[in-house]
Order: C-alpha cells, then sequence, then structure tokens
C-alpha cells in the first residue's frame, strides 16, 4: 500500500489500492452503479472504471477503440517501444488484433478440457499434501499455507520449473500485480532479476528439452517459424502470474465464504454433487480478476471524454453484483441455477485458463471440507484482502471446529 492519501469521492477520484476499495469493494461498485456508471480518476495518470455489466462488457469486446496492449494499470505509460502492437510483452493477453488469434489459438490445446481434466490426481495429491501439514492443529491459515501454494505448485509442473521455486513464483506475482505504485523505472529495475530467471529457465529448457509447457513453446512454429525467444518469454510470465495470484485469490475467497456461511459449508458436505454448480457462484460472487485496458485515441464514449492512454479498469466483478443482470445478485446463492459470469471476462480475451482454475478451484474446497467439515473464522479482524486487480483473502485465520 502506498502513501496516497484516501479517495474522498470514488466517483472522481477512484483507486484500486485505497483502504476502503481492498477492504470491502462492493458497496463501492454499487453506490457507483446507481450514480456515476462511469468513474474517473487523474490518479495512473488518467483512468476509467465502468461498473456496470453493460459498460463492462461493451469495452471487453471493442477492440477498435482500446488496446491490450497493457493490462495492469500502473503510474507509468510504457512506450510503443516497450509494448509493441500488436504482439505485446505477454502474448496472448497483451495482444491485439489480428495476431491475438494466432497467439492465443496456439496456446489453446494446452488448456483444453481432456488434458486439464487428466491434472485432477496430481491437484488433489497437492492439496492433501498440503493439509497434512497442519496436522492435528485447531488454528489454520486456510489462505497463506493452503490457497496460496496450490496453483503454483500446479503451474510449476505444467512450464516443467523448479520444485524449490515456489516462493519465487509468488514474489514475482506480488511485483507484477501489487507494486502498481512505483515508478516506471522502479518496476523495470524490479523485473530485471525476475526477467534473468525466466531467461535461465528458457536456456535450460533449450539444452534439455522435455515433455512440458516451455519446450512446447520453444517448438511451436507459426507460418512455419518458430516463436521469438521474446514471445516464448512473455506467454511463460503470462501462465505464471494469470495461473497464480487469480485462482489463490477464488480459492480463499470461497473458503472465506464458508468459514461464517455454516448453512453453505453444510450444503457442500452434506451435498457433494452441489459443487460444481456451487463453484460458479463462487466465481460470480468472489471473482478475482480485474483487467485494464488503454485508450487508442481521443474521444468520446459511453459519454465519457477519453483521452488516448487513458487506462480502462474493467471490473469483472462488479458487473457480477449487477442486479441489472443478475436476480438477487448481491445475495450468495449456493444452487443458483443460471449464473452467466464473467468472472473469467469477455471478448477474444476471455480467460484461456478457466478450466484449469475451475478444476483447482473445484478440488481444493473438495478436500478442505473432507478433511474439515466444520470450521468458522477464527479472528475476523486478521483477514487480510490483496490490493490491485487481483481480490482475494491473503491471511485467513480459521478455527477447526469438532
Amino acid at each position: 500500500m502506498s502513501d496516497k492519501p484516501p479517495v474522498q469521492d470514488f466517483a472522481t477520484d477512484f483507486d484500486h489500492t485505497d483502504t476502503a476499495w481492498v477492504k470491502d469493494p462492493y458497496p463501492i461498485w454499487q453506490d457507483l452503479r446507481e450514480r456515476c456508471p462511469v468513474a474517473h480518476t487523474d490518479r495512473y495518470g488518467g483512468a476509467w472504471f465502468p461498473a456496470t455489466h453493460a459498460g463492462v462488457s461493451t469495452i471487453a469486446k471493442d477492440t477498435e477503440h482500446f488496446t491490450s496492449r497493457a493490462v495492469i494499470m500502473e503510474v507509468g505509460r510504457p512506450g510503443e517501444e516497450a509494448l509493441p502492437a500488436p504482439i505485446g510483452v505477454a502474448p496472448p493477453i497483451t495482444s491485439d488484433p489480428p495476431f491475438h488469434q494466432i497467439a492465443r489459438r496456439l496456446i489453446l490445446p494446452a488448456f483444453a478440457p481432456g488434458v486439464i481434466n487428466e491434472l485432477e490426481p496430481q491437484i488433489r495429491e497437492v492439496c492433501r499434501g498440503l493439509l497434512e501439514r497442519f496436522g492435528d492443529d485447531e488454528e489454520v491459515n486456510a489462505s497463506w499455507d493452503y490457497a496460496r501454494l496450490i496453483p503454483p505448485s500446479v503451474i510449476r509442473q505444467m512450464l516443467g520449473f523448479p520444485e524449490e521455486d515456489t516462493e519465487r513464483f509468488i514474489e514475482i506475482v506480488h511485483m507484477i500485480t501489487e507494486s502498481v505504485d512505483n515508478s516506471e523505472e522502479q518496476r523495470l529495475a524490479e523485473f530485471e532479476p525476475i526477467e534473468a530467471y525466466f531467461v535461465q529457465q528458457i536456456e535450460d529448457h533449450q539444452a534439455n528439452p522435455r515433455d512440458d509447457l516451455t519446450t512446447f513453446l520453444l517448438n511451436a512454429e507459426i507460418d512455419g517459424q518458430k516463436l521469438s525467444l521474446e514471445h516464448v518469454f512473455g506467454t511463460i510470465v503470462l501462465i505464471l502470474v494469470a495461473g497464480i495470484d487469480t485462482t489463490w485469490g477464488a480459492i480463499g475467497a470461497s473458503l472465506w465464504h464458508l468459514a461464517h456461511h455454516p448453512e453453505d459449508l453444510a450444503r457442500l458436505v452434506n451435498e457433494p454433487d452441489l459443487m460444481p454448480v456451487a463453484v460458479e457462484e463462487f466465481l460470480r460472487y468472489y471473482a478475482p480478476v480485474t483487467m485494464a485496458r488503454l485508450v487508442k485515441e481521443d474521444m468520446e464514449y459511453l459519454g465519457c471524454p477519453m483521452k488516448e492512454y487513458d487506462w480502462i479498469l474493467l471490473g469483472f466483478p462488479a458487473a457480477n453484483r449487477d442486479p441489472v443482470v443478475f436476480k438477487d445478485a448481491d445475495q450468495f446463492i449456493i444452487d443458483r441455477a443460471e449464473n452467466r459470469h464473467v468472472a473469467f471476462g469477455l471478448g477474444i480475451h476471455r480467460c484461456i485458463g478457466s478450466n484449469l482454475a475451475r478444476l483447482e478451484l473445484r478440488v481444493a474446497i473438495e478436500e478442505f471440507i473432507a478433511r474439515y467439515p466444520r470450521f468458522e473464522l477464527a479472528e475476523p479482524s486478521a483477514v487480510t484482502w490483496a490490493p490491485g486487480q487481483i481480490r482475494g483473502p491473503r491471511q485467513l485465520p480459521l478455527r477447526i471446529l469438532e
């Protein structure tokens, strides 16, 4: 968190790292939907936040007026030389059409349902191993010591990276997604050792090919040409960052919910067939990801005077609570039958890893409640939430009940 002054009015001066937003953004978003559906701020060099489902959907699907060359809203504005269009630094999420489709199609097979479903035994083994570490503890930190460690274990094996580097992966995610108040120079300096690490992993895979996603990318071709090392590098960074913090947040938020909604916990314990439907409601109600775009040129859009390179913060979690689209939107309904949520985004950049995220979330909850069918928050005031564009509890002390 920074030393910036607190926000007085989120409609005209919003900040997604403000203490109030981080702690509980939902009343803020509801207020914005009712009186200012597209908020503005001069912070971060100028940014807009559509709080309605309609506003988020319109912008997310519009690749003519908005570019995805940068997706993490920060103080700096990388220039064209740092964000070469249309590829971007982390394809395909930072790629614009027409290259986006090429880059996305390239890695789709690695995240197909059949491929991902084969990972279920591995994910269960990871979850059970983490739960075994708790032993007979009467209090456990379900976020830091459980949810936090599941995604990097899975992603590490997919990429073929060393097991001992799990903590390093989390540090990388923290730097990229949370240190957004640092200057561009600071962030570039912080990224240098991260870049060196990924280069080392790529070089190791070039010298010692194996059956993993990194080697797949090194052997992949577009129009008969192997991918540039910059493309391979960027896609690996994307998979690591997008695959860790987001799922950590989703698992943690789901366990946080169950800790103070014993009726929902009891239903999941006693009605295991309910789990797939419940997972979708967890994703809607506690959607972890807010994604950024940049305005391509000065224009009037949704009634707003947007300027070139203004940020757009796409509030997918806010869209999921819009009562215009969802009946009883502000209520968590564990058996909600109709649930066309946008937790995984909209448009061409809809999350390519949604199958993996759903699987990890389901298995993580199943294994936790199988071991601990009754639990509660140990100290509600000790729960902390991540700042920035990925929402989820970072500290989640739970008391295990008999």
